[in-house]
């Protein structure tokens, strides 16, 4: 089993019974518990968040890497867009 360390954290007066409400009701064995779990919830959040944050960061580059942006006919591109959803439509 890993190291434990003992920290101290300040909480609100309601976080506290809403703590110990849930270990008296039996949902958890101990507020330990209850604070290890929150913490894993926020370890893999945070992953997530960080995964995210680098998939962006790499769209990011690569579509700085492809150069410089083209003026595009907007009213053409809607016009290829309803022809592809027609031909979607149709085949179905």
């Amino acid at each position: 089993m890993a190291s434990v360390e003992k920290v101290s954290v300040a909480l609100t007066t309601k976080q506290i019974s809403s703590l110990r409400n849930a270990v008296e009701a039996g949902e958890y064995a101990s507020t330990s518990e209850i604070v290890r779990e929150a913490l894993r919830d926020w370890e893999f959040k945070r992953e997530a968040r960080l995964e995210e944050i680098n998939r962006l960061r790499q769209a990011w580059e690569e579509g700085i890497a492809s150069g410089p942006s083209r003026k595009t006919d907007l009213e053409k591109l809607r016009e290829e867009g309803r022809r592809r959803l027609a031909a979607i439509k149709a085949a179905l």
